[in-house]
C-alpha cells in the first residue's frame, strides 16, 4: 500500500517570493519529492498539501499537474495523485537520452545565437558563478535549470524542446544529486563555461561534444554504480 503524505515536513510556500502562488508551490513539491521529503510511491492529497504549504487547493492542484507532465507525479483512475516511482535503471535510461538531446541543443545554439543570446546566456552563467562562490546548492540549481531553459530557447528547435521537458524528472534529481556538495559545483562551471564559449565562438561541433561530454558526466556523478563500465 502507498505512504499516506504526512505534511509536517513540507515548509511553506516563502511569503517573500512574489511570483504566483502555483509556481511556489510547485518549487516547493519539487523540491520535497527530489529531497526525499515526499516519497516514491507517497498519496498526494490536495487539501494535505494545501495545509502544508499554507495554500488553498487550486495553486496545488496546478503544481500537481505540471509535475505529471514532468514525470514526477502520477495521476491513477479512481485512485488520486502519488509521487512516481522512478528506478535508478530508468533514470539512467532518461540521463542517456538527456545527453544526446542536450548536446544537440547545444550545437543548434551555436549556430542560431545572437549577441543578445550570448549575453543572456552569460547573465545565467554569472548567478551560477554566484551561487558556487556563496555554496548555496539551491541557488545553483536554479541557476544551472535557467541556463539550460534558455540554451534551449536558444535552439529554436520545439521538437527538442518537447523531448528535454519530457525528461525534467531526471533532470531535478540527477542535478540535486550532483550540485549537492564537494568539488562538482566547480566543475559544472568550468564546463558550462566552456560549453557558452563554444557557442560564442559559432562553433557547434564543440558545443555538442563538450555539453553531451560534460551530460554524461554528471550522469556518472549521480549514480555510479549503475553507469560504471
Amino acid at each position: 500500500m502507498a505512504a499516506t503524505l504526512a505534511p509536517q515536513p513540507l515548509m511553506p510556500v516563502a511569503t517573500e517570493d512574489l511570483r504566483p502562488l502555483a509556481d511556489r508551490a510547485y518549487d516547493r513539491l519539487r523540491e520535497a519529492i527530489v529531497d526525499g521529503v515526499l516519497l516514491p510511491g507517497a498519496k498526494l492529497s490536495e487539501r494535505g498539501l494545501a495545509a502544508a504549504l499554507g495554500v488553498s487547493a487550486q495553486p496545488v492542484r496546478e503544481a500537481l499537474r505540471r509535475l505529471e507532465g514532468e514525470g514526477m507525479v502520477e495521476t491513477r483512475s479512481r485512485s488520486g495523485s502519488f509521487v512516481a516511482t522512478l528506478d535508478t535503471a530508468r533514470l539512467v535510461e532518461m540521463g542517456r537520452i538527456r545527453a544526446a538531446l542536450e548536446g544537440a541543443a547545444a550545437g543548434l545554439a551555436a549556430r542560431a545565437a545572437t549577441p543578445a543570446d550570448i549575453a543572456a546566456l552569460e547573465s545565467r552563467l554569472e548567478a551560477m558563478r554566484e551561487a558556487t562562490r556563496l555554496g548555496d546548492p539551491a541557488a545553483l540549481r536554479r541557476a544551472n535549470e535557467a541556463f539550460h531553459t534558455a540554451l534551449h530557447a536558444v535552439s529554436d528547435n520545439a521538437f527538442l524542446i518537447r523531448g528535454l521537458h519530457a525528461l525534467k524528472a531526471y533532470d531535478h534529481i540527477g542535478r540535486a544529486r550532483v550540485l549537492a556538495g564537494g568539488d562538482q559545483p566547480r566543475l559544472a562551471l568550468e564546463e558550462h563555461t566552456a560549453i557558452l564559449a563554444a557557442i560564442a565562438a559559432r562553433d557547434p561541433d564543440d558545443a555538442e561534444a563538450r555539453m553531451r561530454a560534460h551530460t554524461l558526466r554528471s550522469l556518472a556523478v549521480a549514480f555510479p554504480e549503475e553507469t560504471r563500465d
